[in-house]
This record gives structure tokens, C-alpha cells and sequence, in this order.
């Protein structure tokens, strides 16, 4: 853990030994789970505090995160990059979003009640749960380590930001095809892309920041069924 520490001042994050314990206990559970519940590729401890841990925490670095800002992690799997933003910043009000409820259970009754830390956590799909009031509009930040184009992450997760809050989707370095082909659904949905931000872990794997801000709301008939948005992206 003191290699996440040193890796953190880098990027001006700073970790107590209190963070430090939260994310061994995390790391812990995630590879005894993993056996029963496929929650990762990524085993070995180095690997994992930098492709998991790090890589996550270094969205801090590339927003200013309001004081108790409200943040929903969608298609959050093993609690990424979600969980290791609350144990940094324990102020965020944070949503757990996944669609495979084990996933959900968990997170919601293992990882946080053994890293003292609370979450909401939803099992469901968020084209179904961005169109409720309860949800709909009302984050400042919803991010996404998900694996789909941007297109479709934009109608998944948009919806739920409130005007002038941000989405963040984490990419891989080649991004740009994908933007280029996202353009119309970002504007469509009331957004804009302010910035990429390229940044290179530890490891040499390169990652993109796409930073896109709610500047208009989205229109009441998006989000479409998740059929329709992977099929036909806007």
C-alpha cells in the first residue's frame, strides 16, 4: 500500500493511513470474492493497485470534485472506479450502479460495512433508473469504466447528471474514433466535450480522461431501451 501512496503524491492525492487500511481490506475482499463471484482479470497485488486503484484515484486529478458532491458510478462491477473515490474522498455522496446483482450484494453487504464507508448501491439497468425522478438530474459527476463505445455510455450515463455537472468515461489511448463517432449523441443528450485529459500509469498502459459537461438538459425521451441504444446509437 505504500506503493499507492507514493504513486498518489504524484498527482497531488494524498493518503492517510486510515485510506491506506480501507483499500487493503478492499483489495482483500475483492480476491477472496473473486473465486465466487468473477469480479476481475487482475490477481497479483502490484497489478492491481496500479490498474485498479491508482487508475481510478486519478480522476481527482483531472476535476475539481466539490465538497460533498452527489457522484454515481455506472456499470460499476467490483466497485470501480466508485468505491476507491469514496475512500479518498469520504465527503462524495456516492451511487453504486451494476446490472449483475452478486456484483451489487457484495459490495453493498461485504466491501462497505468492512471499510466503514457508506454507499447507495442500485441492481438494475440505468437506462431504467435515469428515467425516475429519484435519479434523474441529479448528480454532479456520474463516471463509467465501462467497456462500451462512448455513444452508448453517453445515453446510459448523461441522463443522469444534473445541468453543468460532468460525465467522465475512461478510455483506453485511442480514443479518438470513438469521439469522433459520439459527437451527435453528446450534443443530443445535452452535452459537450470540454476535455481529454492522456494520462500513462505506472505501467506504461496509456489512458484517456473524456471529460463531457451538462450544458443543456436531456430531452425527456432518452434514454432509449438498451436495444435500441447499442443498435442504433444516436
Amino acid at each position: 500500500m505504500e506503493k499507492l501512496r507514493e504513486l498518489c503524491k504524484v498527482i497531488n492525492v494524498q493518503l492517510d493511513d486510515i485510506a491506506l487500511n480501507r483499500f487493503e481490506k478492499y483489495m482483500n475482499l475483492v480476491i477472496e470474492w473473486n473465486e465466487k463471484i468473477n469480479l476481475t482479470a487482475i490477481t497479483d497485488r502490484q497489478e492491481f493497485i496500479v490498474k485498479h486503484f491508482y487508475d481510478s484515484i486519478t480522476l481527482l486529478s483531472c476535476i475539481d470534485l466539490k465538497q460533498g458532491a452527489k457522484v454515481i458510478d455506472i456499470g460499476t462491477g467490483a466497485g470501480f472506479p466508485g468505491v476507491p473515490l469514496k475512500i479518498v474522498r469520504p465527503d462524495i455522496e456516492l451511487t453504486l450502479l451494476d446490472s449483475l446483482n452478486k456484483r451489487i450484494v457484495f459490495l453493498s453487504d461485504v466491501v462497505m460495512p468492512c471499510i466503514g464507508l457508506s454507499a447507495e448501491t442500485i441492481h438494475g439497468r440505468a437506462e431504467d433508473f435515469s428515467k425516475q425522478a429519484k435519479y434523474r438530474e441529479k448528480y454532479d459527476l456520474a463516471v463509467s469504466r465501462a467497456v462500451a463505445n462512448l455513444s452508448a455510455l453517453s445515453e446510459y450515463c448523461i441522463p443522469f447528471i444534473k445541468k453543468g455537472g460532468e460525465f467522465i468515461s475512461m478510455k483506453g489511448p485511442d480514443v479518438e474514433v470513438e469521439l469522433n463517432s459520439a459527437q451527435n449523441a453528446v450534443k443530443v443528450l445535452g452535452g459537450e466535450v470540454s476535455e481529454v485529459k492522456n494520462l500513462t500509469l505506472p505501467d506504461n498502459s496509456g489512458r484517456s480522461i473524456v471529460i463531457i459537461k451538462k450544458v443543456n438538459n436531456t430531452p425527456e425521451k432518452y434514454p432509449r431501451r438498451g436495444v435500441k441504444i447499442n443498435k442504433n446509437p444516436l
